[in-house]
């Protein structure tokens, strides 16, 4: 049972990460960040001015946990471009500051 539940929750992660060019798994939403870190990775994308889609965490268990595990990374937020995992706050934080995320962007064609 833990098996298909498991895959069903990867299955519904890849999905997400196949219809959002960016994407973000965050606390909360855009209009109202339920942490700090979130809140952080909002604004840098409003500085950037792209769009970008966000699943909020705090609304579904599975997914909180199933993207901790899809990445390997522990926290969230976490920043994907093109399905690509970028991040969580600090490497956002850093990659904003050197260019190097509005830079990711645009090579992929969507800044």
């Amino acid at each position: 049972m833990t098996t298909s539940t498991s895959s069903s929750v990867a299955e519904r992660i890849d999905d997400l990460l196949a219809k959002h060019d960016i994407l973000l798994f965050m606390k909360g939403v855009p209009a109202a960040p339920q942490c700090g870190f979130s809140q952080a990775v909002v604004q840098i994308m409003g500085q950037l001015g792209v769009r970008y889609a966000a699943v909020n965490v705090l609304a579904d268990d599975d997914i909180r946990e199933g993207i901790k595990a899809h990445a390997n990374w522990p926290t969230i937020p976490q920043l994907y471009v093109k399905g690509e995992f970028i991040g969580g706050c600090d490497i956002v934080r850093e990659l904003f500051a050197s260019g190097e995320l509005r830079q990711l962007i645009a090579d992929q064609g969507l800044g």
